[in-house]
């Protein structure tokens, strides 16, 4: 089974939407494939222009390493020399920063990761699990 394009617009709808009931800041929500290319993103109106790059290597960062951003941000405290490598080699693209989720289907497989910018990193976990959760799928927010 691999991410669907209307899973992936699932996601970021049903995020938006549960950012919106919050009444968290405007968020950008991006989906990526099990291969980190861009499946689907949306940008809220009067969310910053840095938002999609931020939710982007949150979530690459996610799907490269197999686990939750939270989990990197983490990791990233005791190894930080490690974690500046990787974001060096990856051109940037790589962010341990709390805010995605990896997308796994029933079997436990990954099938890729949203990111989202925007709020808190908590508030951005969440909204990106409820989205993931909306498309029937499940959302690894491991620490």
């Amino acid at each position: 089974m691999s991410l669907t394009l209307k899973q992936a617009n699932i996601i970021c709808e049903k995020a938006l939407e549960h950012a919106r009931v919050k009444k968290y800041a405007q968020l950008t929500v991006v989906v990526l494939d099990e291969a980190g290319h861009v499946k689907a993103s949306q940008r809220e109106d009067g969310a910053s222009m840095f938002r999609f790059d931020v939710a982007l290597g949150k979530a690459w960062g996610a799907v490269a390493m197999s686990c939750s951003s939270r989990a990197l941000a983490n990791r990233a405290k005791t190894n930080p020399n490690f974690f500046m490598t990787l974001a060096s080699t990856s051109q940037g693209k790589f962010l341990p920063q709390q805010g995605a989720v990896l997308i796994r289907d029933v079997n436990g497989t990954i099938l890729g990761a949203a990111g989202i910018s925007g709020a808190s990193g908590d508030e951005d976990e969440e909204c990106a699990a409820k989205g993931v959760e909306a498309a029937g799928l499940k959302a690894d927010v491991t620490p």
